[in-house]
């Protein structure tokens, strides 16, 4: 009937407080869980191996939403496996973010009025260092204190000496593969960040821009272009147009002048050029587009470069030193003033590239950079996921994926930060270049120089699931713990990371996949769904809820959202109500420990149970097996409402009242019940503390005895069922609703107690008149008894004595209002449904809306004149 025996090392504890408060318990638990190993895996162990990395946070960072998300199904993921017998490993670490702590050391250098110029290369690499030992990591404390229940004994960081020979052992390889290569390309430029920044960094918005059109020429050599970046027509070299293009084909190979300048340029013809849109010319500057480089390149086109590293002209003449934005404006008036402009049209709302961490807007450069030939990495990476050998969960996220790495350009890796993997690249003085690798000495003599530039940090953080593990060297946590099972991240990083992850991991591992299976969340947001951002003044600092409620009241509400690959909304109200869960187990595990629940000794057989004891010993199994299913999918939200409700409503609410009357009475069915009770709560808590693991682990040892119920054995379903059991208590359970119905109906405090007679002979429910009375607060009938009202339930009778019990005229007025209410209710949504004109003009939502209140006048008119009817003659 049962297969959650444990064993039982000390005698329980039945003392609880009469309040559970978090701040008391979960500090000193979680040191505690720390101190004796709990969560350090064993790479020599027999135990089949259970692996998840987590997603490593910037050293500059602090815990937020996104994150206690995240972790905390991570979280839930690996206690549960550690339960079920794995060696669990749930790998920390940090990011080095290369952008964003060389800012932090920059800003507070700015602060002592110094540049990092002032200090030099060496000298400012060892500044950052002490900038991260002394501010860095911040989240890992916060991680701490939600509960994370990760081996810190392999925590790792990305510039560490490990993770750093990785890089350059994978450099390397794929420089001499030929898959890393330095080439002059038009690059994303940060005129802030001063370095450049990948495709997938850049966030587009819609801003207001202007859209002039120019007229480029002299005479009959003339062709209007338009561009919302007038600034760059100084390194204009052509103006291009469609071959088929009648209106402009006796331009073709001829020059005309560009405007401003003392330069002609030609007038070339390329099929790239779509002669519907707008003039059906357009302006060519190879140096400042993508698009415009790649018809320079067709066209053997000069790239004249017109501004420098921070977006200041440096074209020659009366722009020179301007910013971007200031030569824009001075260029159209000069254009203006010499009649050259055709139109202008402000605003012009259109898609523009931001730094996705300063937020300045993206000029697009030509630059010298390193890249990585991604072809067939990321071919690799797009076949491990449709030949099965990763699976994408949810499935329809797997078309996300594949937009990606099936149209993935080339990625540039290199970043002009002095903060990060140093390019393993040297240059010669006679041309030569070597690449160098670990343990390699480089080279050395006069005129011999390392490459300036470090490495893009997502060239690191997408060796993570191996260099972790100490690749490249073969180690015992390699051997044992890769591939990992689960990567679980939001869908939002699948092009900034998870793509990376997997093109690194099949090159590096020999066509070994880095995980089994990606779990892709949605992204937190507020209550109403809005996206939480400073600007709107809706951001929650997750420290704050659980200072206020406890670190597993915000788990459970995080969890309770989680729909796999669903945006989770959130608000402080369901952090409360989850407050209130964790205080509802606290009180009914504190009541069972009062009554005698007890997990000594083995179940009584089933035929010694009572039909009470076989229906919550049904549906707890019923419930393992669901959980363990839903666990399986990935559906954190479902199984936490599961556990919700069948703690809340099934033991709290049901089976712990309907055995009040069992404990009262004393003797063998007692006893029963007792340890019924005691295995309850011990699977019950063991169910849910992946979720909520502080406020289990103090219930479940003293109810248990047991060492710690992070080292537990996960329940197993049984197989026991009782369907005639959950037949019976259903039936109760609609006897006990329905009286409980009619009670509230007829105004009855809840605690009043009303005389009554039970018909229960022929039913089930025979046995049950206790549990009936008492929970109903039924008392016998006595002399003089009258039924006033009979409710006909499930087979039985419950006969009531309601005079002297309420005032049966007022409550006849008060329902008669309530009654007139309801029918003029009915009568004004009748009259909206009913007009035609109406219904043809109004919006279908609001029809609806008509429609559903009608329904409910309905309901209520049939409701109330039940009452009515069921009340006793005045």
């Amino acid at each position: 009937m049962t297969e959650n025996a444990h064993q039982q090392p000390t005698a329980p504890d039945t003392e609880l407080p009469t309040q559970y408060a978090p701040a008391d318990v979960e500090g000193a638990l979680y040191e505690r869980w720390v101190e004796r190993g709990y969560f350090e895996a064993d790479a020599k162990s027999e135990k089949p191996p259970y692996t998840i990395v987590i997603p490593p946070p910037n050293v500059t960072g602090s815990l937020h939403l996104g994150h206690a998300f995240q972790h905390t199904l991570m979280d839930a993921l690996t206690r549960r496996k550690r339960m079920q017998g794995f060696e669990a490993l749930w790998l920390p670490g940090m990011d080095h973010a290369g952008i964003a702590t060389q800012n932090k050391v920059e800003q507070q250098l700015a602060e002592e009025g110094k540049s990092r110029h002032d200090l030099g290369r060496e000298e400012f690499v060892e500044r950052v260092w002490q900038w991260k030992e002394e501010y860095g990591g911040k989240i890992l404390g916060q991680m701490r204190r939600l509960g994370d229940g990760v081996d810190w004994s392999r925590e790792r960081f990305t510039m560490d000496e490990g993770l750093s020979k990785a890089v350059l052992t994978i450099f390397k390889k794929l420089y001499e593969d030929e898959l890393i290569y330095r080439a002059e390309r038009i690059i994303n430029w940060c005129p802030r960040c001063l370095t450049a920044i990948s495709d997938i960094e850049v966030e587009y918005q819609e801003d207001d821009g202007e859209l002039v059109s120019i007229r480029y020429g002299e005479g009959d050599d003339t062709v209007v272009v338009a561009t919302t970046r007038a600034e760059t027509m100084l390194g204009d070299t052509a103006v291009a147009v469609h071959p088929d293009d009648e209106r402009y084909r006796h331009l073709i190979g001829r020059r005309i002048k560009l405007p401003l300048t003392v330069r002609s340029i030609p007038v070339v013809a390329d099929p790239h050029v779509d002669p519907e849109f707008g003039t059906g010319a357009v302006k060519v500057t190879p140096a400042h587009d993508p698009n415009d480089f790649a018809i320079g390149q067709r066209h053997g086109l000069e790239s004249i470069t017109v501004m420098d590293e921070r977006a200041i002209i440096t074209a020659h003449g009366p722009f020179q030193g301007l910013d971007r934005f200031e030569a824009r404006s001075a260029i159209v008036a000069a254009l203006r003033s010499q009649g050259r402009i055709v139109s202008e049209k402000r605003p012009y709302v259109h898609s523009v590239g931001h730094c996705s961490r300063c937020k300045t807007t993206i000029e697009p450069r030509l630059s010298m950079q390193w890249w990585v030939k991604v072809g067939p990495l990321a071919q690799a990476a797009g076949d491990a996921v449709r030949d099965g050998r990763v699976k994408i969960h949810p499935e329809d996220m797997s078309k996300r994926y594949f937009d990606w790495v099936d149209n993935m350009n080339d990625w540039c890796i290199s970043r002009q930060l002095w903060w990060g993997h140093r390019i393993p690249i040297w240059y010669g003085p006679d041309g030569e270049v070597v690449c160098v690798g670990p343990d390699e000495e480089p080279p050395t003599g006069e005129g011999w120089h390392q490459d300036t530039d470090v490495l893009d940090t997502w060239f690191s953080s997408g060796l993570w699931p191996f260099s972790t593990l100490g690749w490249p060297e073969q180690t015992e946590d390699l051997r044992k713990f890769y591939p990992t099972d689960v990567l679980l991240t939001g869908h939002d990083i699948i092009f900034f990371w998870v793509a990376r992850m997997m093109m690194f991991g099949l090159y590096a591992m020999d066509g070994e996949a880095p995980f089994k299976t990606i779990a892709l969340t949605g992204l937190v947001r507020d209550e109403r769904g809005k996206k939480m951002s400073k600007s709107f003044g809706n951001v929650v600092d997750p420290l704050d809820w659980m200072d206020k409620y406890g670190s597993d009241a915000l788990r459970f509400t995080l969890a309770r959202g989680a729909n796999p690959g669903t945006d989770v909304p959130i608000g402080e109200d369901w952090v409360q109500a989850s407050r209130n869960f964790a205080n509802k187990i606290w009180n009914a595990t504190r009541f069972a420990l009062m009554n005698g629940a007890t997990v000594e000794g083995p179940l009584p057989e089933a035929s010694k149970l009572s039909a009470t004891d076989r229906w919550i010993l049904s549906r707890l199994n019923e419930t393992v097996a669901q959980v363990d299913a839903l666990y399986e999918d990935f559906q954190f939200a479902k199984l936490s409402e599961a556990l919700y409700h069948f703690a809340w409503d099934e033991v709290f609410d049901w089976y712990v009242e309907l055995s009040k009357t069992t404990f009262q009475a004393g003797g063998e069915a007692a006893e029963a019940s007792q340890r019924v009770l005691g295995e309850v709560l011990d699977v019950t808590l063991r169910l849910l503390h992946p979720i909520v693991p502080f406020v289990t682990e103090t219930l479940w040892t003293t109810l248990t005895g047991g060492e710690s119920v992070v080292v537990a054995d996960w329940p197993r379903d049984s197989g026991f069922r009782d369907a005639a059991a959950e037949r019976e208590i259903a039936t109760l359970q609609s006897v006990i609703t329905e009286v409980r119905r009619f009670r509230a109906d007829q105004g009855l405090q809840p605690g009043q107690r009303v005389p009554a007679r039970l018909t229960l002979d022929g039913t089930a429910l025979a046995a049950h008149e206790a549990a009936i009375r008492q929970l109903l607060r039924l008392q016998p009938e006595g002399e003089g008894f009258a039924a006033t009202a009979t409710l006909p339930v499930a087979g039985a009778t419950v006969a009531l004595d309601l005079s002297g019990t309420i005032d049966v005229a007022a409550e006849r007025k008060r329902l008669a209002k309530d009654l007139a209410a309801a029918e003029k209710e009915k009568a004004q949504a009748t009259a909206k449904l009913g007009n035609e004109a109406f219904l043809a003009k109004a919006p279908d939502n609001v029809v609806e809306k008509i429609r559903t209140r009608l329904a409910k006048a309905d309901e209520d008119i049939a409701r109330i004149q039940a009452q009515l009817e069921r009340l006793p003659q005045a």
